[in-house]
């Protein structure tokens, strides 16, 4: 039975976020027969712009992005909450990832959105924009696959999510969910 593939996408690009880090203990959370993998380039992605992307001729990074997405069973987002919302790397991502318009790689494509903020209530209003954002984009969006971690500066001050046995409980919930999911035709 071939590995299910689930492509990681954290909406942080601060190397020592404590979002990158639940994406790095998901991965390394995944049974034997799934492929967790962070994309490492969400940076590389230029500003979504139409006279840019055209066929034939778009940019190395978005084809690179595209066919990653494209390749995947899942997605699952890890994000923090900028000023209410998503951060603008991740709403760029997901610009990309939707064109073109009908046969974009987030097609019917299942993704679940988590995370970890600052706030006392760990992101929500980010996480329900991506998956606002996602879901008109044409996702498969997993609205009960979710997980917000609150208080993240004070709760990780110490400690690694990864020794944190409540996270990983919920993270491993979250890795089945998906998993479970991207084996399941759409409805």
């Amino acid at each position: 039975m071939p590995a299910t593939s689930v492509l990681v996408l954290v909406g942080s690009l601060r190397g020592g976020s404590t979002n990158r880090q639940l994406a790095e203990t998901a991965v390394e959370l995944a049974p034997a027969d799934v492929t967790l993998s962070i994309y490492p380039a969400l940076a590389d992605l230029p500003f979504y712009d139409e006279d840019i992307d055209l066929e034939g001729s778009a940019p190395e990074s978005a084809d690179r992005f595209r066919a990653a997405v494209a390749a995947a069973d899942a997605v699952l987002v890890v994000t923090p909450e900028h000023n209410g919302t998503i951060p603008a790397v991740l709403k760029n991502a997901i610009d990309w990832a939707s064109r073109p318009y009908g046969v974009a790689p987030l097609t019917q494509k299942p993704v679940a959105v988590i995370g970890s903020a600052f706030g006392q209530y760990g992101g929500v209003w980010a996480h329900d924009e991506a998956r606002k954002a996602l879901g008109i984009a044409g996702a498969r969006v997993l609205d009960d696959v979710t997980m917000s971690v609150p208080g993240s500066l004070v709760r990780f001050a110490e400690t690694h999510p990864r020794d944190d046995a409540e996270v990983v409980e919920q993270l491993r919930a979250v890795v089945d969910g998906v998993v479970s999911r991207a084996a399941a035709p759409a409805a």
